[in-house]
């Protein structure tokens, strides 16, 4: 019998992970289940009452009230969401619930001029904030791994490929730099991001205008920057980023996460993308340190962080363009658009978060392997530096001259299956009288023809990443 059968274990419809594996047990899912969430509201809500109380728009008792109840575990997160059915949002069940633990002295005071979407924006941007904290530490990771692994294999050289063939000769240093310089790029849109993080605040249409009465009712005149003061002592309160303007149909900071968490995923893709192909077993020329294993095959070693990895920027982009599509949002409190951000928001916290964690175990237990590099680089037998000759053939004979002869000779080289610098001899014998056998046989080492790579990779380890601002 299992635990739900009993009676026992998880309320029905609850998530563990099962499909989705790439964000099982990463600190990203711990920041955004539906207890964090919970807490991230009360904890707005608690910060709005401690911001009244500097104000004094409520009692200091009143403040600690709200904030000794203000705690996840003294509440039902099942029956909040169910009871949010009737108000359309989580917040209106919870206020109810937290005015009744903060008792007399903080209930009075609990939510006052607030509205839902102040609480829970504030509270998804708090949420996004405790996730980005565990996806900016793995982004450096990853680029710590990948700057080594460019440094050792600086010179390794390996065949180009584009649109599936080889093309030139490149190195794998130079390749590791540039997965190093696209997560260097995720790095820090996501840290700009984290660092303008806005707290809400904005009352019923955004105007301010309750916290002013409230101002007025206690003081008997006219307060009108109660509001801003409050709005301030807000975002301190919660050490996040006070905002110009209310934005709860301005949604710039949605909008740019969603953006900055789906390009992450995208650019942690490009890496898994090259080493899923660069794993196959016809090339073998990397492989996972620990592979995942199959249920049918033993022999099996699956690239499974790139699997999860590639599986996940899959994903992020339509989740993203969710998020970009609630820009269009009317009036001054949407119906809809903003209520369609906080699944997507969530979803894509998670996958970016798992990816990144993944992407450093990736990085920093990848193996190389030069010699099938090498191997593969004599594939073609010199056709894959015909660029190189073509260039030296150039001055030599005339460039429409040399073309012909790498084109016939190249032709030879495969259907006869012999070495282009052989095919060029037998094609153009007066080739030995302008070129020396041993020139030849250096112009057609692709090994000697990586042109600026090394050069490329030094430029390209120089950056480093930027740091969160103070």
């Amino acid at each position: 019998m299992t635990s739900t059968d009993s009676g026992e274990g998880p309320a029905p419809g609850s998530d563990a992970g099962l499909l989705s594996p790439v964000r099982a047990g990463s600190a990203a899912e711990a920041a955004t289940g539906d207890r964090a969430i919970l807490q991230a509201m009360l904890d707005a809500e608690a910060a709005l009452t401690r911001a009244q109380a500097t104000l004094g728009l409520a009692p200091e008792a009143a403040a600690e009230a709200v904030t000794a109840a203000a705690r996840a575990d003294r509440f039902d997160a099942r029956d909040l969401a169910l009871r949010a059915r009737a108000g359309g949002n989580p917040v209106i069940p919870l206020v109810a619930d937290l005015t009744e633990a903060a008792g007399a002295e903080g209930g009075p005071y609990v939510h006052r001029g607030a509205t839902s979407q102040d609480i829970l924006d504030t509270a998804l941007v708090l949420m996004s904030a405790r996730a980005l904290d565990g996806v900016l530490p793995d982004l450096t990771r990853t680029a710590e791994a990948l700057r080594a692994l460019a440094v050792e294999h600086r010179e390794t050289p390996l065949p180009g490929r584009t649109l599936t063939q080889h093309a030139v000769p490149t190195t794998f240093g130079l390749k590791a730099a540039g997965w190093r310089s696209l997560v260097l790029d995720a790095h820090d849109r996501l840290s700009s991001v984290r660092a303008t993080l806005p707290a809400q605040l904005g009352g019923a249409a955004g105007t301010l205008a309750a916290f002013d009465a409230q101002a007025e009712a206690r003081a008997g005149d006219g307060a009108d920057d109660t509001g801003l003061r409050l709005l301030a002592a807000y975002a301190r309160e919660l050490d996040l980023t006070e905002p110009a303007l209310p934005w709860h149909t301005l949604r710039t900071p949605v909008a740019d996460l969603g953006s900055a968490l789906a390009f992450a995923c995208g650019a942690l893709g490009k890496l898994a993308a090259d080493v899923l192909v660069l794993s196959r077993t016809e090339l073998g020329e990397v492989a996972e340190g620990s592979g995942g294993g199959s249920s049918a095959m033993p022999h099996k070693s699956n690239p499974v962080r790139a699997t999860l990895i590639s599986a996940a920027a899959r994903q992020a982009p339509a989740l993203a363009a969710t998020l970009l599509h609630s820009l269009v949002a009317e009036d001054e409190r949407p119906g809809g658009a903003w209520h369609a951000e906080w699944q997507p928001l969530r979803e894509l916290l998670r996958l970016t978060g798992g990816a990144c964690r993944d992407a450093a175990e990736l990085a920093e237990g990848l193996r190389v392997f030069p010699y099938r590099m090498h191997e593969h680089l004599a594939l073609t037998d010199g056709l894959i530096v015909s660029e190189r000759i073509a260039a030296a053939l150039g001055p030599l004979l005339g460039r429409a001259r040399a073309k012909r002869l790498l084109a016939d000779a190249s032709r030879k080289a495969v259907d006869e299956g012999i070495a282009l610098d052989e095919a060029l001899e037998e094609e153009e014998p007066e080739l030995r009288r302008l070129l020396s056998k041993e020139r030849l046989r250096d112009l057609t080492d692709p090994t000697h023809y990586t042109g600026s790579a090394p050069t490329l990779t030094d430029r390209a380890l120089a950056r480093t990443p930027k740091r969160l601002l103070p």
